[in-house]
């Protein structure tokens, strides 16, 4: 079979895409798949159709035999990096998928997707209430006050809400782009990235990196959500967790923005946060290999941020420590071997 070949024999049509939310079903909370579906949803991909993303998976496997993964589209290309990353982080679950019948496919993926989502609802219903606080100014109220259990209120029908949620490049204090936001007339779309990602919520239209994903509500939520909301005011006591790009960078904005909205059931379809095209362009800056530099500079602000004391902040060495020395030898042997290579 030829590649030209092998390609035209990949099926047009798997059904939904894997990486976006399926059906709702009901699965047992015995197996450990389940607490498993919990980290992985929150720390690699949030908005994951499990069974689909397995039956998928298994099925290019088998294709891949005859089709390198380079040839296929570029949504399933990474559908699968999705997959391979689950495989990888459950030992002997692909072992599993592959002596299993399609029904033990689906189960497990039920298991997962069930996890996935438990992890899901506890996040956004704590982070309901804990937003407020965050948000509320300094020693001050909320005014009009906005209620803790109920967010009808919220989203752009609240000054404060309203603002935070503003496209960037909007001006939220134009009144017709107020009234327009406030009555449904002018969509936003999920690409359309709010304020509240950018450091002191301000956005340069001429730099658009500056301060992005740096807010102080987003390393807020972070630690609410990874390590514990005690930890929001104080420094983590762990440093040996290292801050993952689709933890901070892609799972909580996208729960920060929903605890700021009006919508009261999250969906991936909701108009008001439109969530699945939000979190994939997110993703799509992340991942795309010319933003690696200031995606670097990110992760490493994330660890400084987060787990300050960590090896992971990269923080500077000094001058005349033993670490420092070691270094500049081992520089000033690399080049009096070769004086043409030149060493950072």
């Amino acid at each position: 079979m030829t590649t030209q070949d092998a390609t035209s024999s990949i099926p047009s049509k798997r059904g939904s895409s894997a990486l976006s939310m399926g059906p709702r079903k009901k699965a047992s909370s015995s197996d450990p798949l389940v607490s498993h579906g919990r980290h992985f949803g929150r720390t690699v991909f949030a908005l994951c159709n499990y069974p689909s993303l397995l039956t998928n998976g298994i099925l290019r496997l088998e294709q891949m035999e005859d089709v390198p993964l380079e040839d296929f589209p570029a949504d399933e290309r990474r559908e699968h990096r999705v997959f391979e990353q689950l495989i990888d982080s459950y030992p002997g679950l692909l072992d599993r998928l592959k002596d299993g019948s399609e029904e033990e496919i689906l189960h497990v993926g039920e298991l997962i997707g069930k996890g996935a989502a438990g992890a899901r609802g506890d996040d956004t219903k704590t982070l309901k209430s804990a937003v407020l606080d965050w948000i509320s100014p300094k020693g001050e109220a909320i005014q009009p006050h906005l209620h803790r259990n109920s967010k009808l209120d919220r989203g752009f029908n609240h000054e404060l809400t309203g603002s935070l949620l503003c496209p960037a490049g909007l001006d939220w204090h134009d009144p017709q782009t107020k009234e327009d936001l406030r009555s449904g007339e002018m969509l936003v779309c999920g690409d359309q990235w709010p304020i509240f990602l950018y450091a002191h919520y301000v956005y340069d239209s001429e730099d658009p990196w500056s301060g992005l994903l740096r807010s102080r509500l987003l390393t807020c939520a972070y630690k609410h959500v990874f390590t514990s909301p005690s930890s929001v005011d104080k420094e983590p006591k762990a440093t040996f967790v290292e801050y993952h790009p689709s933890a901070a960078a892609l799972d909580v904005p996208l729960k920060v923005r929903f605890a700021l909205s009006s919508s009261s059931v999250f969906s991936r379809t909701d108009t008001v946060t439109d969530s699945e095209t939000f979190y994939h362009s997110l993703l799509d800056l992340l991942e795309d290999p010319e933003e690696c530099k200031e995606v670097d500079e990110l992760l490493t602000w994330w660890n400084r941020q987060v787990f300050p004391t960590s090896s992971a902040a990269k923080r500077p060495i000094s001058a005349n420590s033993a670490l420092s020395k070691i270094r500049q030898k081992r520089i000033a042997l690399k080049r009096a071997m070769n004086p043409d290579v030149v060493s950072s």
